[in-house]
């Protein structure tokens, strides 16, 4: 595995990679984990070489948030990478990426402004800047994420149609299904702020939107069933639910009833020091 962390030279290293076939990127900050190497398979299934990059952005990060308390870990990330098969690592630092002067932002409108983004104002502006950059640098055929960060899947997959960016396109965006530890817990890299006590308590976000999901089935009040949603997780040990709600798949705009069309169970609540979410086809 080639690692790289220049433009430049990324782009000579990509050029002569796309020599030999279809080009995969899987975009990751790092401190990998099970649901980052599920990522790097499906992408060796579906291309020639697979691109990872690692990058922490700053520009996703507010101002009272994790950004220097997040976990780094390249040299035991680059030996998980050079394990599972992977062509090139791209580990720009933050002055390679944004270079003094910078000033640019991407704004997506709509899917971006609910749920995290009314929680974490200019998250998605920052992630929607940095992929863009990402898929520029890299110029991939195809570009895998995974599906627990749903809205920024839907954030990524707008942003792409909007600005024509035909390599990777929408349809080439590909959404990974959310990769889970036994009990049911997304694996996410957050996941490593929280003591033993608490991380067997997180295990009680699955199981209630679980229970949320099939009360609504059943027919139960979408109002209720997530009133109770957020009980059950406060009485499990979550000190605080950020969001509980039930999202049209595509246009996340909240639904007051399920409808016949696509839907998801959007969470994302506070236990210790960490900020858990997850979602679930409803």
């Amino acid at each position: 595995m080639q690692t790289v962390n220049r433009i430049v030279p990324l782009r000579d290293a990509v050029a002569a990679l796309r020599h030999e076939g279809k080009i995969a990127l899987v975009p990751t900050m790092g401190a990998l984990h099970e649901g980052h190497l599920t990522l790097v398979r499906e992408a060796r299934a579906r291309a020639a070489h697979v691109v990872v990059s690692i990058f922490v952005n700053p520009r996703q990060f507010g101002a009272n948030e994790d950004l220097d308390a997040y976990p780094r870990r390249l040299a035991a990330d680059s030996a998980l990478l050079a394990e599972a098969g992977v062509s090139l690592l791209w580990a720009p630092a933050a002055s390679e990426v944004y270079p003094a002067g910078y000033a640019t932002n991407i704004s997506v409108s709509g899917v971006s402004e609910g749920l995290c983004g009314a929680e974490r104002p200019g998250h998605f502006d920052g992630v929607a800047t940095v992929v863009c950059k990402l898929f520029h640098q890299v110029l991939p055929d195809i570009a895998l994420f995974g599906e627990k960060d749903w809205q920024q899947l839907a954030v990524i997959r707008r942003m792409a149609r909007d600005l024509d960016l035909m390599r990777p396109h929408v349809t080439d965006i590909i959404g990974v299904p959310t990769v889970r530890e036994a009990d049911g817990l997304a694996m996410s890299s957050r996941n490593a702020y929280l003591t033993t006590a608490e991380r067997a308590a997180a295990a009680v976000l699955p199981r209630a939107m679980k229970q949320a999901i099939a009360a609504i089935a059943q027919g139960r009040a979408v109002a209720d069933a997530l009133a109770e949603l957020k009980a059950a997780l406060v009485a499990g040990g979550f000190h605080t639910v950020d969001y509980a709600e039930l999202c049209d798949a595509d246009s996340l705009a909240p639904l007051s009833e399920r409808g016949s069309g696509s839907a998801r169970l959007i969470v994302a609540a506070r236990i210790g020091k960490a900020r858990l979410i997850d979602n679930m086809a409803a």
